[in-house]
């Protein structure tokens, strides 16, 4: 008869001890650096959402409130008077009015930065600085509000059509009326811009394509409503 197999004998609570010391012998380095690493990590990315970002944000809130109230001033009665356009970019402390610049180039990366690009960009555009215009234009991000985004678009077209780029004016007005979700409103009076110029540059094949798109999905627009797509489609040689 086959000999009865041992039974494992059981381990004493000292080899537990040993083997734990050897494996802490062994990996001890690599174990230290790797927890160290994670608390660095961590602690870095609370340390500066907490005591960085989140200041930075209500700072950045702070001072761009009465800037954004002078430019939204500015934005509704139309009127770019070039000493208010300078004060919005550069501020004036007897005003208490911080500059966008300023706000733009140290507090970047927060909601308030964000927004200061796109004011910028306008107040370049009003100062004919249009090479300006585009880079801040550019910056500006935003995040899903698809009608400032929009307006965006339509800004960074009229600053490419200032300077003759008519490739970049008609993608940036094309893109100005083509987010997805946007305002039938907006969505409209951009492809109707967008194929405007799209005609005024002699591109008759994308100017037929826009007013098209324009009375096929947004029948209930004004300028569909008021006859001026059939107008434009019949004189660009189709009337369906």
């Amino acid at each position: 008869m086959a000999d009865k197999q041992k039974k494992a004998e059981p381990i004493e609570a000292a080899d537990v001890v040993e083997r734990a010391k050897g494996f802490w012998a062994a990996y001890s380095k690599k174990i230290i650096i790797i927890g160290s690493a994670v608390i660095v990590i961590l602690g870095g990315y609370l340390g500066y959402k907490y005591f960085v970002t989140i200041p930075n944000e209500k700072t950045a809130n702070d001072l761009i409130f009465p800037t954004e109230k002078m430019f939204g001033k500015m934005a509704a009665s139309s009127t770019y008077n070039l000493d208010t356009v300078n004060m919005v970019l550069n501020g004036d402390k007897t005003a208490g009015i911080t500059g966008l610049l300023k706000i733009a180039g140290n507090y970047g990366g927060t909601k308030s930065g964000n927004r200061a690009e796109y004011m910028i960009g306008a107040c370049y555009l009003q100062l004919k600085q249009f090479d300006k215009a585009v880079k801040h234009l550019k910056e500006f991000d935003g995040n899903g509000a698809t009608q400032i985004q929009s307006k965006a678009y339509l800004l960074l077209g009229h600053a490419y059509a200032e300077q003759n780029k008519t490739s970049d004016a008609l993608e940036y007005y094309k893109k100005a009326g083509n987010i997805s979700d946007l305002d039938e409103g907006m969505a409209s009076e951009a492809l109707f811009i967008a194929g405007r110029y799209a005609d005024a540059i002699g591109k008759t094949k994308e100017a037929l394509e826009i007013f098209q798109q324009l009375k096929d999905d947004y029948p209930a627009s004004q300028h569909v409503n008021a006859g001026d797509v059939d107008k434009y489609l019949g004189s660009l040689g189709t009337t369906k």
